[in-house]
């Protein structure tokens, strides 16, 4: 795992943290593809330096997971297959002319089809998008919770990383994901500073998280864990957070009817600093653009009370250890001097993650690549 050096240059003291509450057009890719680069031509015209789209926000989270009989199920997720992202989308270099015209850093909630030869298989993931317009690199869920593993597949530990920008080092988890301890440790331990954390919405709860029901409005707070969650995970890794929960009108509702059994679409999200400040939401029951403007002393004074990756830590206690790996289906453990290498090569999409990760252009990790496979 590559290690932050203290040659990166040193991020913008102010900036503007961005989520964009905002509801896709449901089960449509292109309907998607159209409001997503409005809302990101919105942050960009409002000054925002990033902004969040909500979780599966391309093409809308499947509500409908546990609510309709197994043909229906099978139905809705081949077509959910047609109206997702992949990396070498069509859409995606849309998205990303978008981008670099907005000129905003963009993290994108998406559905995301596999570009491994000979796989249907859907991701939970987040598309990070760099305000030059370029897909630098994505976050796969790495445990889809409760009745989402029969939708999503596992992500990758290769995916469980950091990007450096010019607001400083983002990151980001999905849902749950906020409230795995090492996973959340694992981004610190990279040196986070800027929290990206995508939801399916806001939720009030009695007694235990499977009795959950759609906010009507901010009290939900007190008993929704994304409130507290977010807030803590500010605090306890010193990151400016930008938290972006779903939203679906009473429209949408009204179309698929009792399909959408799972409904929590209410929004909820919410910009919170190092501190554990909320400076903007949650935003409960429409449409938004949350915008708040952060200084970096904001997380210098916090660190100089907790820093998480300096004076209040204890590594020879207790420490941590990350794999960087991408799982391959097959591997060749011919005469190789004992190395393992996938039939199928490497991904363009992987490819250039190790470019970014090594700071390398992608035709030298290519070229690298196929010599070791003749």
């Amino acid at each position: 795992m590559a290690r932050q050096s203290r040659e990166t240059p040193e991020p913008k003291e102010t900036f503007t943290l961005a989520a964009a509450q905002v509801e896709p057009e449901y089960h449509d890719k292109e309907g998607t593809l159209d409001i997503t680069c409005e809302w990101i031509e919105r942050a960009g015209a409002a000054g925002a330096d990033l902004v969040v789209f909500p979780e599966t926000f391309f093409p809308g989270y499947p509500y409908w997971r546990g609510s309709v009989p197994i043909p229906r199920w099978t139905d809705l997720m081949v077509d959910l297959q047609k109206n997702s992202l992949h990396v070498e989308d069509d859409a995606v270099t849309v998205i990303e002319e978008c981008v670099a015209e907005a000129d905003v850093h963009v993290a994108l909630g998406t559905n995301e089809l596999s570009d491994r030869r000979g796989s249907e298989t859907l991701y939970n993931s987040i598309f990070y998008f760099e305000r030059s317009g370029e897909l630098v690199g994505r976050h796969r869920k790495l445990m889809p919770t409760h009745e989402e593993r029969a939708i999503w597949g596992r992500g990758d530990p290769a995916h469980l990383r950091t990007y450096d920008t010019d607001i400083g080092s983002l990151g980001g988890l999905v849902c749950y994901e906020n409230h795995m301890t090492l996973s959340k440790a694992a981004l610190c331990a990279q040196g986070e500073e800027v929290h990206a954390a995508v939801w399916p919405g806001f939720w009030d709860v009695d007694t235990h998280p499977g009795r959950k029901s759609r906010a009507e409005s901010p009290d939900a707070m007190d008993t929704c864990d994304i409130y507290p969650a977010m807030r803590e995970y500010a605090f306890e890794t010193q990151s400016f957070v930008a938290a972006c929960s779903a939203y679906m009108s009473e429209d949408v509702t009204e179309e698929w009817g009792d399909e959408l059994g799972f409904n929590v679409a209410a929004g909820g999200s919410m910009l919170v600093n190092p501190a554990g400040i909320v400076k903007a939401g949650p935003v409960v029951g429409e449409e938004a653009l949350l915008t708040a403007e952060f200084d970096r002393d904001e997380r210098r004074a916090t660190k100089a009370y907790f820093d998480a990756m300096g004076h209040y830590t204890r590594w020879d206690a207790v420490n941590l250890e990350l794999r960087d790996a991408v799982a391959e289906p097959v591997h060749d453990h011919g005469h190789d001097g004992g190395r393992a290498r996938s039939r199928e090569g490497l991904s363009a999409a992987r490819a250039e993650e190790l470019a970014a990760e090594y700071d390398v252009p992608v035709e030298a990790v290519e070229g690298i690549a196929s010599e070791l496979e003749g």
